[in-house]
């Protein structure tokens, strides 16, 4: 009972979860948004968005955690508190492509904007 007990905590926090990647919805021509549900983790934890298009992702966090209640784009500048229950929209920068991790404040669970 404890080797699973070691294990399941082994392969939460340190396993490779992989989850499919979610593209953004093209809200109008010239705005892209995309829906992050915080529980747990992120879900969708993976988010594509088109290059040059003004994008927003709007987080909303369900998870009593203090853990979660921030969100960090290191790459980015952002640093943002995520009210609990709350939609909370977040611009981002589209002008380049590449990928761009994102966390919260605790660095223990991540997530990932992937710009093409």
């Amino acid at each position: 009972m404890a080797a699973a007990a070691i294990s399941f905590i082994v392969w939460w926090f340190f396993g490779k979860h992989t989850t499919a990647a979610v593209t953004a919805d093209m809200v109008t021509t010239d705005k892209q948004d995309v829906d992050v549900a915080v529980n747990g983790g992120y879900s969708p934890s993976t988010v594509v968005l088109k290059r040059g298009v003004p994008a927003q992702i709007t987080f909303n966090r369900k998870d009593p955690s203090s853990c979660l209640e921030q969100v960090v784009f290191p790459d980015f500048g952002i640093n943002e508190f995520l009210p609990k229950n709350e939609n909370h929209a977040i611009d981002i920068d589209t002008s380049k492509s590449g990928e761009y991790d994102y966390a919260c404040g605790m660095n223990m669970f991540h997530g990932k904007v992937i710009i093409k």
